[in-house]
């Protein structure tokens, strides 16, 4: 054991103890969305929602107030590229979870409140000027 040299050592240590990588790789997202359209309906409440394609797994935009809104890739963090670690809107409105690995968010802010991931969702930036919502990192 005396032989062992010492940045070997801390390489068998560094990775013996790595915990499993979380998060969903980068994706461009350049959406634009006119909330008022017939389509988007759902988007003119608080509360409202709709799913989008885009981002690495998809999109849900939620309308979080009458003027902020929440996009979330629909990649788990645990799984984002397994097909189906999808995250879907529960009944009740207020998680968003996976059915795949049991992840749980809050729709509010993405973040964990159950299952094995151990970051919130991917979020995307928003720009809304009353009328245009703009999501663009």
């Amino acid at each position: 054991m005396k032989n062992i040299h010492p940045f070997l050592l801390v390489l068998v240590l560094l990775f013996s103890c790595r915990k499993e990588q979380q998060g969903v790789p980068y994706s461009y997202v350049n959406l634009t969305i006119y909330v008022n359209d017939p389509q988007h309906i759902a988007l003119t409440t608080i509360g409202g929602w709709k799913y989008f394609s885009g981002g690495y797994g998809g999109l849900i935009v939620y309308r979080k107030s009458q003027s902020e809104f929440m996009v979330y890739d629909r990649a788990c963090p645990v799984h984002p590229d397994e097909a189906g670690a999808r995250i879907e809107v529960d009944s009740s409105n207020i998680i968003l979870k996976d059915n795949f690995c049991g992840s749980q968010f809050l729709f509010t802010d993405g973040s964990t409140i159950g299952g094995p991931a151990i970051i919130p969702l991917q979020r995307y930036p928003t720009l809304f000027d009353g009328t245009v919502l703009r999501v663009q990192n």
